[in-house]
C-alpha cells in the first residue's frame, strides 16, 4: 500500500477542502446531511468561512487527497467537547487504515487544542462504523439523535449515537452534555 500522510489544511487551502468535500458528497450521498448539488453552488467566500469554523484534515497518497475529516468545537454549552465529523475515505482505500489515521490525527488535534473529550456521532444501524469507533477507543453514550439526512420516502430516519473519547486522565468520565 502507498504511504498515507495526514495533514491539517491551512485556511488558504479552501479549494482542496471544497474538492474533497464535493467528492465525498458525490460518492456517498446518504452519509452526509448535505448534497453535492447544494454545496456546488457555494461561492469562495462561503468555503473560506467554513475553513475558519473547524480544522480540516486530509489524508494524502502520492500527492492526491484520499480522505478527509473535520474536528472542531461542538455547538453546545460544554466547551470541553470537540466533535469529529465529516469522515470520508475514497472507496478504493477503505479498510486499509486511512480512516484510522484520520481519526487519530483528529483526536491529536483536539488534544492539542486543549479539549477534554472528542464526540463522534455514528449511525446506530451502521455496525461497521460502531465497531470501528469502538476499536479506536470511543465509547457509546445514551445520546441519540435522528440523522440529519433525509431518508427515502416512507422510511423512518436512522438514529445516530454519540460516542465519546476522553482525552484526560479519567477514561470513565462522560460529560452530561452528550447524554
Amino acid at each position: 500500500m502507498t504511504d498515507i500522510s495526514v495533514r491539517a489544511l491551512g485556511e488558504e487551502e479552501w479549494q482542496v477542502y471544497r474538492d474533497v468535500r464535493l467528492a465525498a458528497l458525490r460518492e456517498a450521498p446518504d452519509a452526509f446531511a448535505a448534497s453535492a448539488s447544494q454545496e456546488e453552488k457555494f461561492d469562495e467566500d462561503f468555503w473560506r468561512k467554513r475553513m475558519g469554523r473547524s480544522r480540516r484534515l486530509v489524508a494524502e497518497a502520492d500527492d492526491q487527497v484520499v480522505g478527509v475529516v473535520s474536528v472542531g468545537r461542538r455547538p453546545s454549552d460544554d466547551e470541553r467537547i470537540s466533535e469529529l465529523f465529516g469522515l470520508w475515505v475514497t472507496p478504493d482505500l477503505r479498510g486499509k487504515g486511512v480512516a484510522w489515521k484520520l481519526v487519530d490525527a483528529g483526536v491529536k488535534q483536539a488534544r492539542d487544542d486543549k479539549y477534554d473529550f472528542v464526540l463522534y456521532w455514528v449511525g446506530t444501524d451502521n455496525g461497521r462504523a460502531v465497531a470501528f469507533a469502538s476499536s479506536f477507543g470511543f465509547r457509546p453514550t445514551d445520546g441519540r439523535r435522528p440523522m440529519t439526512s433525509t431518508p427515502p420516502e416512507g422510511e423512518e430516519p436512522e438514529d445516530e449515537m454519540a460516542m465519546i473519547y476522553p482525552l484526560g486522565d479519567d477514561p470513565g468520565a462522560v460529560p452530561s452534555a452528550v447524554l
